[in-house]
């Protein structure tokens, strides 16, 4: 579980967040909505500690670390997984080079320990054999998958997710939606979504946080929010609907 209370953030004197507390479920997908510019990437640095908040607080499960010391918040950061909104791949790596940095970087388990995690999270992701290809021979989804595989390979207790869908196909996401709320359920993750797209909402919204214009206006999740008579809420979902409508026409 994350939670955050009252957190703040100004950049050259205006205000972007402007006191948001909630709760992030374990277990769940937990979505952060709104249109650009309201303010949600700003509040998905500050909670993984990107960007220290002006005020406010995050904790995770219980554990301040946003007043932590530097042991703690190692020790925090690495129970942390983060999928990019491009992948952000390295592009003179193997896919196996590349879901592995992780180990590298904060483990010290044998070569054959780390090979053996690395096989198991691609071939949860469905990308088993796939190992020696570069990311260039890969498709967008394939590269969010390997994302996915890179981000949960050290058995992540908390996954962040940077608009998973941006540039993939209706079907394509819907598949990598899938997948995040697979994993999240299979491995009792707490998995926080930054996303837009409205089919996102309504496919894995467990708990929904809305944005406008640095506030929370609402919570819910999808079976509620058609219900709401937030005015700023319904013109995002019906302008999100619209669009989608356009989009798949």
């Amino acid at each position: 579980m994350i939670e955050i209370e009252n957190i703040k953030k100004s950049f050259d004197e205006k205000p972007v967040l402007k006191g948001i507390s909630g709760i992030f479920e374990q277990g769940k997908t937990n979505l952060i909505i709104g249109a650009s510019g309201t303010g949600k990437s700003v509040l998905l640095k500050n909670i993984v500690g990107l960007v220290h908040p002006d005020e406010g607080i995050v904790k995770y499960s219980n554990r301040d670390f946003t007043n932590a010391n530097r042991d703690l918040k190692t020790e925090i950061r690495r129970e942390i997984g983060m999928l990019f909104q491009g992948g952000a791949l390295f592009d003179s790596k193997t896919v196996e080079q590349n879901v592995m940095f992780p180990l590298d970087v904060l483990t010290t388990t044998s070569l054959d320990e780390k090979l053996d995690r690395v096989n198991f999270c691609l071939k949860r992701v469905g990308l088993e054999n796939t190992n020696n290809k570069m990311p260039s021979e890969l498709s967008g989804g394939m590269k969010k998958r390997v994302g996915i595989a890179r981000a949960i390979v050290n058995n992540s207790q908390y996954l962040f997710c940077d608009e998973p869908n941006s540039g993939l196909d209706p079907q394509t996401s819907i598949l990598i939606d899938n997948l995040i709320q697979e994993i999240t359920l299979e491995f009792n993750i707490t998995t926080v979504v930054v996303t837009h797209d409205m089919n996102s909402v309504m496919e894995i919204g467990e708990k929904i946080m809305f944005l406008f214009e640095g506030h929370k206006l609402w919570e819910g999740n999808n079976s509620e929010i058609a219900k709401t008579d937030i005015k700023e809420l319904n013109d995002f979902v019906f302008a999100n609907k619209m669009m989608r409508s356009l989009r798949d026409a």
